[in-house]
C-alpha cells in the first residue's frame, strides 16, 4: 500500500488516502499525458471500439511498435477487469500493421498530425515494420484485491503474458490534494518476459540515452567518461540497472550512436562521484548545469561512470534507417541489424 508524508522542516506528517471517484478524470489525464504511467508510451486511441461489444479505455504504443491495452476498473468488479482486459487484447492481437495504422491515423489526426508523424515527433525515428508483434495489458485501479493480484502476477510470472496492475491513490492534506503512481510488479520486467518469447535473444549490451542538453552535456560525458540522468527518480533511476563490467552504447536523439564504453562504477548522486581524484562538480564543466539540486535525492543528477572504448562527438554519430531507438534512459539492446552495425562501426563489443 502506497504511503505518502508531508515534509515539515524535521517533522513528517501523513497525508490520508482518499476516495478515488476520478476514474473519468484519470483517464482524461493519462490522454493528455501518459508519461505519469509509463513514459515509454504514445496514446493512440480512446474509447476505441472493438468488435466484441466493448470500448477500449486506452490504446497506446511504444517504440518498438507493441500495442498496450490500458483499462480502468471503474465500478467494475476485480475479476471481472481481469477478464475484459483478456478480451479486449484478445481483439488487439488481431491488429496487423495496416490496422494499427488506420486506427492511430482516425484517433490522431483530428489533433494534428497522423500517426507516422506523431510517431516520429515523439520517438524521434518512424515507425517500426511490423508493429504489433507483441501487446501488454495494463490494469489502472486505486486498489484490487488479493486474488485479482494472485491472477495478474500469475499470468505474467508463470506464462508470460504481459499484463500489470498501476495503482494511482489521492492523497489529501486538507488544502490540497496530490496524486501517487505504482506499480504491482516491475513494468519493464513484465514486458520484457513478453517480448522474450517473439524477439531476438538479449545480447548482454545495453543501450543508454545521453540526453545531451539543459541538464547534461555529451562532452563532458565524453571527456570525463559517465553518462547521467536527473531531474526525477523516473529518469535517474533507470541508471540502477547498469552495474560494474556492464557494456553499454550511448545514443543521442536526433544524431546517433555516439559511443561504446564499459561501466566502471555504479549511479551515484553527482555530489559524490569523484574523477580522478576530484568531485565531478569540482571540474571545469561545458554544461555546469549537471550539478542542479545537489542534495536532493529525488531531483539531482545521477551518474555512472564509464570506460568508453569509442567514443565520438555529436557530429559524427552514426545512424542507419531503421536503427534501433528508445526514449528509455536504460533499457536492453536486441536489435540484430542494429548490433551488427554498432560492431562494425564501434569495434567488436567482446574486444
Amino acid at each position: 500500500m502506497t504511503k505518502l508524508w508531508k515534509i515539515d522542516g524535521n517533522a513528517l506528517h501523513p497525508l490520508a488516502a482518499e476516495r478515488f471517484d476520478a476514474e473519468d478524470r484519470l483517464e482524461r489525464w493519462l490522454e493528455t499525458d501518459i508519461s505519469i504511467l509509463d513514459p515509454s508510451l504514445m496514446v493512440i486511441g480512446r474509447q476505441v471500439v472493438t468488435p466484441h461489444q466493448g470500448r477500449v479505455d486506452l490504446l497506446a504504443i511504444n517504440i518498438e511498435g507493441s500495442v498496450t491495452v490500458i483499462e480502468l476498473k471503474r465500478d467494475r468488479t476485480p475479476r471481472d477487469i481481469v477478464a475484459q482486459i483478456l478480451d479486449y487484447a484478445s481483439w488487439v492481437s488481431t491488429l496487423d500493421t495496416p490496422g494499427v495504422h488506420a486506427l492511430a491515423d482516425d484517433y490522431l489526426r483530428p489533433r494534428g498530425d497522423g500517426f507516422t508523424e506523431a510517431f516520429r515527433r515523439k520517438f524521434g525515428t518512424p515507425p517500426p515494420e511490423p508493429l504489433n508483434v507483441t501487446h501488454s495489458m495494463v490494469i489502472v485501479a486505486s486498489a484490487l484485491d488479493t486474488a485479482s493480484q494472485r491472477i495478474v502476477e500469475y499470468l505474467a510470472r508463470v506464462h508470460d503474458v504481459g499484463i500489470n496492475t498501476a495503482f494511482f491513490t489521492i492523497f489529501g492534506d486538507g488544502k490540497g490534494q496530490f496524486l501517487s503512481a505504482d506499480w504491482l510488479m516491475d513494468q519493464e520486467e513484465v514486458v520484457e518476459r513478453t517480448e522474450r518469447r517473439a524477439r531476438a535473444p538479449w545480447s548482454g549490451l545495453w543501450y543508454v540515452n545521453v540526453d545531451d542538453g539543459v541538464s547534461r552535456g555529451w562532452s563532458d560525458m565524453r571527456r570525463l567518461g559517465f553518462i547521467s540522468a536527473g531531474r526525477g527518480r523516473i529518469y535517474s533511476a533507470p541508471l540502477e540497472k547498469l552495474s560494474a563490467g556492464d557494456r553499454i552504447y550511448a545514443y543521442q536523439k536526433g544524431a546517433g550512436y555516439v559511443g561504446f564504453g564499459v561501466v566502471i562504477e555504479a549511479a551515484l548522486m553527482a555530489r559524490n562521484v569523484v574523477i580522478g581524484g576530484r568531485p565531478l562538480l569540482e571540474h571545469q564543466l561545458d554544461q555546469p548545469a549537471l550539478g542542479h539540486d545537489p542534495d536532493d535525492p529525488e531531483m539531482a543528477e545521477y551518474i555512472v561512470r564509464v570506460d568508453w572504448r569509442n567514443a565520438l562527438p555529436l557530429a559524427e554519430a552514426k545512424r542507419f534507417p531503421g536503427a534501433f531507438a528508445n526514449q528509455n534512459v536504460v533499457c536492453r539492446l536486441r536489435d540484430a541489424a542494429t548490433l551488427e552495425f554498432l560492431a562494425k562501426e564501434f569495434g567488436s563489443p567482446e574486444s
